[in-house]
């Protein structure tokens, strides 16, 4: 813990265009935790190199995902926001760790079973050691907290199991962090197969809602939504696509299932659909606006990524400095 406040750290890949999913289950309550904590959230580029990418569009997409961030609400005078690479201690860290995880411990990791499968032409040692970084990430800024979506507890907890290992050997190094699920919209999933998360990198474009989709193509994805051959509007076992969309329009207006299942009695999924797609774009036009205004100013992201990583990697270079000296590595003034 940095001083008497306890952190807060999460990220997010400028691997592709942002989805509802990373709205309603990551960056929408990352602002809710600036008040109790010290908040590190970071754009980790790093990460996105797993998978092949092009130069320009990571630039720019690392650029957006700041943009994005602010345009959700995460005011930079309350928030650490930063550029993973601008902190070189995030890379070093990892090499650290890199000897204190177990390979058996990396090859259950369901993501890289997954990403593997997906990217078969392509299954690297970043794609393997991936969630090694992610404790780096975590571990530098002695975080207490990490805001993230169910499919990433796993990656949480060997960060734990990572952590209590090198205490072991080395007693009060890190803090050992606590995941924190959102209980609502943990896990948003596809329009067009509901039984799958819903992915940026889905090749079905109906199947995904980007933050930055204008209104109509929202209002008409949601039309197409899979769901059921029932017409009643209520959350029940084996009607996916109908829980997903009651899920979506929960986390936008903070109604609960009940509630819901009582605004559309007696009427059909057609209404209902149109309802989600409403609330959704009315939800994500003040963001899309904010977000226009900050990217046009390209100067004014790139001082924040100075600032954002300035700040970053005064905290880091403590944790990485006491790493460094308990394993024994010569420091040089």
């Amino acid at each position: 813990m940095l001083g008497e406040q306890k952190i807060c750290f999460s990220g997010v890949q400028p691997s592709g265009n942002l989805t509802i999913g990373n709205y309603l289950g990551a960056i929408r309550n990352f602002a809710t935790f600036s008040e109790a904590y010290k908040c590190f959230y970071c754009v980790v580029d790093q990460h996105a190199i797993t998978v092949r990418q092009t130069p320009a569009d990571l630039r720019r997409r690392t650029y957006e995902t700041l943009a994005l961030y602010m345009a959700c609400g995460l005011d930079p005078e309350k928030n650490t926001l930063y550029v993973q690479s601008h902190v070189p201690a995030h890379a070093e860290l990892s090499w650290i760790l890199n000897c204190y995880t177990m390979f058996g411990e990396l090859s259950r990791m369901t993501q890289f079973k997954d990403k593997s499968s997906k990217h078969a032409d392509n299954v690297n040692a970043g794609l393997f050691t991936y969630p090694v970084l992610m404790a780096s990430d975590i571990l530098l800024y002695q975080t207490d907290v990490v805001p993230v979506g169910i499919d990433q507890k796993q990656h949480v907890e060997l960060c734990r199991n990572i952590a209590e290992r090198f205490n072991q050997v080395f007693p009060d190094t890190f803090t050992v962090p606590e995941p924190i699920i959102p209980q609502n919209g943990k896990k948003i999933m596809s329009l067009a197969d509901p039984t799958k998360k819903m992915s940026k990198s889905d090749e079905n474009q109906n199947a995904i809602v980007y933050i930055l989709d204008d209104r109509d193509t929202i209002i008409r994805k949601f039309r197409r939504a899979v769901t059921d051959s029932d017409t009643a509007v209520r959350f029940a076992e084996g009607k996916d696509g109908i829980n997903n969309l009651m899920t979506i329009y929960s986390c936008f207006t903070g109604k609960n299932m009940d509630e819901i299942e009582r605004e559309f009695a007696g009427k059909g999924y057609g209404d209902f659909k149109l309802a989600v797609g409403e609330v959704t774009a009315d939800a994500l036009a003040p963001v899309q606006a904010r977000y226009k205004e900050l990217l046009a100013d390209k100067a004014g992201l790139e001082a924040q990524m100075k600032r954002g990583a300035e700040e970053a990697a005064y905290y880091a270079r403590k944790t990485l400095s006491k790493v460094q000296k308990k394993l024994g590595f010569v420091q040089i003034r």
